[in-house]
């Protein structure tokens, strides 16, 4: 939680302001008191009815002032909470958009999310009640022992019990609830990403009828969660009644033990009153120390969780002195290059050496796992090379600021990912300033022209969340068009053909061509049919090289290559 203290700063103000008023709400709260035992000594047993009425007017003013105080020092910590909590949550979100797959991998999606949503909840709730109760009960309390001393000095062992007894209860509680608040926290994230894993994989559940056994995982985790929670709850429970019971005892050993100094002219009635006032006071300061007490623990733990991720370190970062790559045409270098994922002993990729040049067509073949994509994200640094050099005309990518090395490159992915919005929006996303001349361009390359005209909205057709309301088929289509509206150097083709049928991928390849005849291409494919006419052929297995040429060539001197080729193609089509 101290961590996260330094983000206060543009708030100071309001801090201040916050402390000003809750001084002037407790002093008005403390001298309330005073004013009852005045008027009981010395306007109602005297009869004195002019001196009831000016003080009476006077602790109505009184009364007024700390009113007006205590609706302002809740409204400045209203705005410091929840604008520190944007701050937060604007800090967050813009670390993760800077993190590579290396911290992805380490912080799950469902733990993020809980992250800037909950724990920031948590702690703006905390920060709330320590505005208002932490600086407000300290106060309080001391003041309220002074004034009481000041009064009775006999009587003031009875509040000493109270308080001990009270710091007692608390110390219990405070040991027995902080160890599960982390658990808590660990829970939710727990119960996110079965949510999140159910709701995405909805069909496939009910395709295989595995409802029964996702809802028992559910169960389980939500039963552990709920577990936890009532723990915590019937803590807090003991704890309301007890107070209470304090409170009243407190009460009653005042007025019991103040009668006999009554009786013997040692203690004004009005003082015991007055005294009994403070008492609840004293006590009502230990009450809310004890809720604090209890809820910053688990605030403690949601800071942490949060400074976490703000405090993380990237392990892909800018370059401290950029460089200029020497020419603008998209060329691609391999020198050497090694790839290991953290904490793995065995690289996936060794000894990587080719080049994909400007106006050619690069296709990356090999079976399940052999590095192909491993290969595809090294380019746009969303992993870093362990060893070697990856160049992009001629400057080592490390070398070049990331958002002019992402502004080289268009990425279509295999999983193609829309957003929320119009079809026009998502497909000039790289390129804002794109007009719809430039889009349908785009769209009629892609194929995609055809089935968006089709639609009553046509271009401004609303894409539901992660495009759910267009088929695989469309949303790649709608994803390469994305990338030809951004005009890069290189286009990075992740398998992004999967989806369509051998007609729209033959026609919609001889269009990019036409397109990207200048342009440096890189494609990885599982269909032959896609790469068959590519200038270069790169085969990968286990993690290696084993062959380099064009599809003829590969075919007389690659067995690796000829086996993939012939699983899907006759002899005669792949000899055409």
């Amino acid at each position: 939680m101290l961590k996260l203290i330094k983000y206060l700063k543009p708030y100071l103000w309001q801090l201040a302001a916050v402390i000003a008023l809750t001084y002037v709400q407790v002093m008005a709260t403390l001298r309330l008191p005073d004013y009852t035992a005045q008027i009981v000594n010395e306007g109602i047993v005297q009869g004195d009815n002019s001196f009831i009425l000016h003080t009476g007017a006077i602790m109505l003013l009184v009364s007024l002032l700390g009113g007006a105080s205590m609706i302002g020092a809740g409204y400045f910590a209203a705005r410091l909470a929840a604008g520190f909590s944007q701050d937060l949550r604007n800090k967050i979100f813009s670390k993760v958009e800077s993190f590579s797959l290396v911290e992805f991998n380490k912080f799950s999606t469902a733990s993020l999310i809980t992250r800037s949503t909950n724990d920031i909840q948590q702690i703006q709730m905390v920060i709330l009640m320590l505005l208002r109760l932490a600086l407000m009960a300290p106060i309080m309390g001391i003041g309220a022992v002074v004034k009481a001393y000041q009064l009775a000095p006999h009587m003031t062992w009875i509040m000493a019990i109270s308080v001990g007894t009270i710091f007692i209860i608390v110390s219990v509680l405070f040991v027995l609830a902080v160890p599960k608040f982390k658990i808590l926290q660990t829970m939710i994230d727990r119960l996110n990403l079965i949510t999140r894993e159910i709701l995405t994989g909805l069909r496939v559940i009910r395709a295989f009828n595995n409802e029964k056994y996702e809802e028992n995982k559910f169960d389980k985790t939500n039963t552990d969660l709920t577990k936890i929670n009532l723990f915590i709850n019937r803590l807090m429970v003991i704890l309301q009644p007890v107070m209470i019971l304090i409170l009243n005892l407190t009460a009653l050993g005042i007025v019991w033990v103040g009668s006999h100094y009554i009786s013997t002219n040692n203690l004004a009635i009005g003082n015991m009153l007055a005294f009994l006032q403070y008492a609840m006071q004293v006590i009502m300061s230990f009450l809310f120390l004890t809720i604090i007490f209890i809820m910053v623990p688990r605030a403690s733990v949601s800071g942490d969780r949060v400074a976490e991720v703000i405090n993380q370190d990237l392990s892909i970062k800018n370059p401290e002195k950029p460089q200029k790559t020497k020419t603008n045409i998209g060329d691609i270098e391999f020198k050497n290059v090694f790839f290991s994922y953290p904490e793995a002993d065995i690289p996936v990729l060794e000894d990587i050496n080719f080049k994909a040049e400007s106006g050619q067509t690069t296709a990356i073949v090999g079976g399940t796992g052999s590095g192909k994509s491993t290969i595809i994200n090294l380019i746009p640094r969303f992993y870093d090379a362990t060893k070697g050099e990856i160049l992009i005309d001629g400057a080592n990518v490390k070398n070049i600021k990331q958002e002019e090395l992402h502004q080289k490159i268009g990425y279509i992915p295999q999983k193609a990912v829309l957003f929320s919005g119009s079809l026009e929006e998502n497909i000039k996303y790289g390129a804002p300033n794109a007009t719809i001349k430039d889009i349908r361009h785009a769209a009629r390359i892609a194929q995609a022209d055809e089935f968006i005209n089709s639609l009553p909205q046509k271009y401004q057709t609303p894409v539901a969340q992660g495009g759910k309301n267009f088929s695989g088929g469309q949303k790649q289509r709608i994803s390469i068009a994305r990338a030809l509206v951004k005009k890069p150097e290189i286009y990075i083709f992740d398998d992004s053909f999967s989806a369509l049928d051998f007609k729209t991928d033959s026609i919609l390849r001889k269009e990019l061509k036409k397109e990207t005849k200048n342009k440096t291409v890189i494609i990885i494919a599982q269909r032959i049919s896609t790469i068959i006419n590519a200038e270069k052929i790169i085969v990968l297995d286990e993690g290696k090289i084993v062959a380099t040429g064009n599809h003829k060539n590969l075919m007389k001197t690659c067995q690796i290559y000829r086996e993939i080729a012939l699983s899907q193609l006759s002899e005669e089509e792949l000899n055409k």
